[in-house]
């Protein structure tokens, strides 16, 4: 790319905007340009707003510890200074929907962390080795919206990427019914151990609202585009729990999965080792060289060990046996936060601007 895109980062402060921030450090396509957040830390440079709630390993980029944070309300002048947006605003539900609406309405693409919209009927919701298809629907949405140039486009929540990759790999033996406990890092919650002590040597048998998204977003992944709408899919049918434990990042899952097809344990490994996508084939930045890799250890994959496989952006597969209830069960393993959030985010901007769909204003 000849000359880099520029981008703002909403809700930069915060922990996913933090991890856009380190994430953007140096990228070949994207520089950042802004970065909004709250009126109270509006008027402060992004070193004096973030101070020491600075959480990644990296130091602050040089880059950007001088950039005035800006007030995300203020739409226009956020917008005007930038091709496209990055959204990881904490705000209610309805704020987000709203304010990444009133972005898009100025003609600027938003590549939204947020859950607020991937219920809406025209925005697309991917994972780009999963369903790139999807963003076909942005032209529905372009209408509804009254815009030629902006859009948002979100990505699913951080833990189904554990075991959702797994199964679309799978797909052509139907996965017909799955049972998922998804063991869940802190990070996914905003927080480090720091700001968390009660976790340590924790387990909290409880996450709001997760459950049902672990359970009804891969369906969505799933499905197709209809008209002017994602159609969701009806198989596998899902069910979940979702456990928070004292990992700061990583999100592991255990898998029990029944075919309409029983495949061989051969085929499993084939079909996930084998395993590509547009990213891929595109070679894009952030792309992984390898989506899913199966590990044959028994004790296999670890938080510890493997989390940060293909810097976060792959996943990773193991413990694969038949059961006496179900067909199979697994576990699997992604980055909450680099593939799980920022990192799919970035990945999604990558391939839409390789599609045409986020061009310089």
């Amino acid at each position: 790319m000849e000359q880099k895109l520029k981008v703002a980062i909403l809700g930069g402060t915060g922990m996913v905007g933090q991890r856009f921030i380190a994430l953007l450090e140096n990228h070949p396509w994207f520089e950042v340009k802004a970065i909004a957040a709250s009126p109270r830390s509006a008027g402060k440079t992004y070193e004096e707003a973030v101070g020491r709630r600075w959480k990644m390993t990296t130091p602050i980029p040089e880059a950007v510890k001088n950039i005035q944070v800006m007030n995300v309300n203020e739409v226009e002048k956020v917008a005007s200074m930038v091709d496209f947006v990055f959204s990881a605003v904490d705000m209610s539900k309805e704020e987000i929907r709203a304010i990444e609406d009133a972005y898009a309405k100025t003609e600027t693409p938003v590549v939204s962390n947020n859950s607020a919209h991937r219920w809406t009927p025209d925005v697309p919701m991917v994972v780009p080795e999963i369903n790139p298809e999807h963003f076909e629907v942005i032209k529905a949405q372009k209408k509804r919206l009254g815009t030629t140039r902006g859009f948002v486009a979100v990505k699913p929540n951080c833990s189904i990427q554990s075991y959702a990759p797994a199964l679309f790999a799978l797909k052509e033996f139907g996965p017909k019914e799955v049972v998922a406990t998804t063991y869940q890092a802190i990070s996914g919650a905003g927080k480090t151990f720091k700001d968390w002590p009660e976790m340590e040597g924790n387990v909290i048998p409880h996450i709001g609202g997760e459950e049902e998204k672990s359970e009804q977003e891969p369906l969505r992944l799933f499905g197709k585009v209809v008209g002017d709408h994602i159609e969701k899919a009806d198989l596998p049918v899902i069910t979940t729990q979702c456990v928070r434990v004292p990992v700061l990042n990583g999100h592991t899952a255990a898998v029990f999965v029944k075919f309409e097809k029983k495949p061989t344990k051969e085929e499993i490994i084939d079909r996930w080792t084998s395993f590509r996508g547009i990213p891929q084939e595109l070679r894009l930045p952030s792309a992984p060289e390898h989506f899913i890799r199966y590990m044959e250890e028994d004790n296999r994959p670890q938080v510890a060990l493997d989390v940060d496989y293909e810097n976060g952006m792959g996943v990773s597969m193991g413990r694969l046996r038949e059961d006496s209830v179900y067909d199979y069960k697994f576990i699997g393993l992604s980055h909450n936060t680099i593939r799980g959030a920022a990192g799919g985010a970035v990945l999604c901007a990558e391939l839409l601007t390789a599609q045409g769909y986020i061009t310089a204003k």
